[in-house]
């Protein structure tokens, strides 16, 4: 059954929001779990609908997976698990592309379908494909992935775009190929650290954490254990533009500010203030936000990039947080096609925003927003539809809310408990 979001806005919002695990680093540290026939338990892992979706396609390849509750689950694939993944489950998410690499160096083989998830664009999977081949794999592309390699091996692979699935998928292929592989313009985003940091703690041998270039020398086999998943630092500055357009002081609770280096500058030229306090942010309440202009009164960018860039899954947060602030700014979005054409809601909401092409928008404000009807196309765009409702005069309804809910956790409840009139409701 479908469900919706009613919310009332213009409710400022106070008190403290915990963080959840962090979503792009739990999907490719469960298909990670597929490298070792030890027990290996995950903590802090959020409760998320692609989540929910990668444990299903992990359980149906034959694998164990035991769901403790409060974010602790166990994954302990003892036998070689199967190595066709269920199509269907493949559809809900993009992340089904991420079991390719420990299938291809648990089994020697690996059947994968196309993968689904956000549509925002195209989404290549050439990086992965050439890195397999790489390491000695081949592949037969039909209606499907057909890829076979009885033995990998270490190589030198240069990444032709610094891809954050084909990195991930490079460096599981390549911990228990023999020799060594040194991964050139690998993607560097926390997440792909903290799969890094897993197997390290696993008994992989990787160097170079944190930088574009990874070194990993294959080991026979990799043990058990048990590993904490870092904060959502994507949800944590999702959070502190919630606050920062709703008025009230917001404290965001179990964070890592390293991993929000990025997003700083992007969040200054919105004119956003915030203190970090430990491992805390406080977002003070009543911000008077306003655009700071680059030197020379000449209009400022939000862009996006790599990593340590300001990231791609906060263009749409800036876009909504702009909108509330005094002054103009280009938003900037460079990876992704698709991704800002969900503006013409916000448009109907009363924001002045100007798209420019499919990549570049222009907000001018603060412009009184209004509440309406919404549908959410993907995850992010359906957060920042959540905050400008909530920033918003009167009543908003978003729909096909299952986006909103694959990269955030029971979102509603969370938001209630800090003030926000919200309600889930059955369409």
């Amino acid at each position: 059954m479908s469900q919706s979001f009613v919310i009332d806005g213009s409710q400022p919002l106070d008190g403290h929001i915990r963080v959840s695990g962090n979503k792009n680093a739990a999907l490719p540290i469960i298909a990670a779990c597929l490298l070792t026939d030890k027990p290996v338990t995950l903590e802090n892992v959020p409760a998320i609908r692609d989540v929910e979706t990668m444990l299903e396609l992990v359980a149906d390849l034959g694998v164990d997976v035991d769901d403790r509750g409060s974010g602790e689950i166990t994954i302990h694939a003892e036998a070689d698990p199967s190595c066709e993944l269920n199509e269907e489950l493949c559809r809900r998410i993009r992340a089904s592309i991420l079991l390719a690499g420990p299938l291809l160096a648990r089994c020697g083989r690996a059947i994968v379908p196309p993968p689904g998830g956000d549509v925002i664009g195209r989404r290549r999977l050439d990086t992965h494909i050439h890195a397999f081949r790489g390491l000695g794999a081949t592949v037969k592309i039909d209606r499907q992935f057909l890829l076979e390699a009885p033995v990998l091996r270490g190589a030198p692979i240069f990444l032709d775009e610094a891809s954050v699935t084909g990195t991930e998928n490079a460096v599981m292929a390549a911990v228990l190929a023999p020799g060594e592989t040194v991964i050139t313009n690998a993607a560097c985003e926390p997440h792909v650290q903290d799969l890094c940091d897993f197997l390290i703690g696993l008994g992989a041998n990787i160097t170079g954490v944190g930088s574009n270039v990874l070194c990993i020398k294959g080991v026979d086999s990799l043990g058990g254990g048990t590993y904490r998943i870092c904060s959502d630092h994507i949800e944590a500055a999702s959070f502190m533009g919630l606050g920062a357009v709703t008025e009230g002081e917001l404290v965001i609770d179990d964070i890592v500010p390293q991993h929000l280096a990025a997003v700083w500058p992007g969040f200054t030229r919105l004119g956003m203030e915030w203190h970090v306090e430990g491992s805390s942010i406080r977002v003070p309440g009543k911000q008077d936000l306003v655009v700071v202009d680059d030197i020379g009164s000449q209009i400022p960018k939000v862009e996006d990039g790599p990593w340590p860039a300001f990231p791609a899954d906060l263009t749409s947060i800036a876009l909504a947080v702009a909108t509330q602030a005094s002054g103009t700014i280009l938003v900037f979005e460079k990876m992704f096609e698709n991704r800002l054409f969900f503006v013409d809601k916000l448009v109907g909401m009363g924001a002045r925003i100007i798209l420019c092409d499919p990549h570049r928008a222009l907000v001018s404000g603060p412009a009184q927003l209004y509440g309406d009807r919404l549908e959410s196309p993907d995850i992010r765009a359906g957060m920042a539809m959540l905050i400008a409702s909530l920033a918003a005069e009167g009543r908003s309804t978003i729909g096909n809310i299952g986006q909103i809910d694959r990269g955030y956790e029971r979102i509603d409840e969370r938001l209630r408990a800090v003030g926000a009139r919200i309600e889930r409701v059955d369409d």
